[in-house]
């Protein structure tokens, strides 16, 4: 019987954003994806690691691994860098960053201005459906519609349709839209997505003047004026 190992025979890909200031940075290790939209325009924030980049490859042939007709680690992992995995790991001549499946992420860094108005943080669920672009364009026409109160969506419930719309309608395909899917819409700018809420405050006119008769004011002026 075979039984896996947690660690071994497991692991995660990881992108991890954190914004400082006017300064976001974005680390990455595995194929999730962050991408920032600039005026529209979709800005990748981290790097693929496929096993079939030059630069991953490279490394992977040198832990003695290879990779496969079909873009996998030894058959195994379609990507090339990742958390846990440690089965790929155990080369004692190299050091973690240059084992065949690796730690170690990419970092990029970038200063947030006006023009930038969201970023979007996900996995290759929905990155092997819809390009970079795509997804900004998707979320953009999405992002300023407002109800019959004069509300903006919310974020949430815009991931919702994106994973709906990266959703395969059966399995009978490819594979594609049938992978797990994980998502995160970060907005740069103030939302209002709450209704206003209605005042306690009395208005002037809905308070009787001091000394005014009683049939001046309340149910006793209707009355007086049905009359």
């Amino acid at each position: 019987m075979f039984f896996l190992q947690p660690g071994s025979d497991s692991g995660t890909t990881a992108v991890v954003a954190l914004i400082r200031g006017k300064q976001l940075i974005v680390a990455n290790a595995g194929d999730s994806r962050c991408v920032v939209s600039e005026g529209g325009k979709a800005v990748d924030m981290s790097y693929d690691h496929k096993p079939e980049d030059e630069v991953e490859l490279a490394r992977i042939k040198n832990a003695g691994g290879k990779v496969t007709m079909d873009g996998r680690v030894n058959g195994g992992l379609n990507l090339s860098r990742a958390i846990g995995d440690h089965f790929y790991k155990r080369n004692k001549n190299l050091p973690p960053e240059e084992q065949m499946i690796s730690a170690l992420p990419d970092i990029k860094v970038l200063t947030i201005n006006d023009d930038h108005d969201f970023m979007v943080i996900a996995c290759d669920g929905i990155w092997n459906v819809m390009s970079s672009q795509e997804v900004v364009d998707f979320i953009q026409s999405k992002i300023t519609q407002k109800d019959e109160n004069g509300v903006l969506r919310p974020l949430s419930s815009i991931v919702e349709e994106l994973l709906d719309q990266c959703l395969a309608p059966d399995t009978s395909g490819d594979g594609t839209g049938c992978d797990n899917m994980t998502c995160i819409i970060i907005s740069f700018k103030p939302r209002n997505t709450h209704p206003p809420a209605e005042s306690g405050k009395r208005k002037l006119e809905d308070v009787a003047a001091p000394g005014a008769p009683a049939e001046e004011n309340g149910s006793d002026k209707k009355k007086a004026k049905l009359e």
